[in-house]
């Protein structure tokens, strides 16, 4: 049995949601290893002028720290 630990992270891009939860896991991984998944809780987005600026997530990533 694994135990799995799952923390809260927000990513952004002014590109896509896409691109806002790739930047979640980039950054995560710099810290966090053996991430199995990215579970998005939220999305918002930015608009002005009648067009989106920017898009944000709120991201649940999993990870394995350790064996039972």
């Amino acid at each position: 049995m694994s135990i799995v630990k799952v923390i809260e992270v927000i990513g952004t891009s002014d590109k896509s949601f896409d691109d806002a939860t790739q930047n979640v896991l980039i950054e995560a991984s710099k810290s966090v290893k053996n991430i199995e998944s990215v579970y998005i809780k939220e999305m918002k987005a930015k608009v002005k002028d009648n067009q989106y600026v920017s898009y944000g997530v709120n991201a649940k990533v999993s990870f394995v720290v350790g064996e039972i």
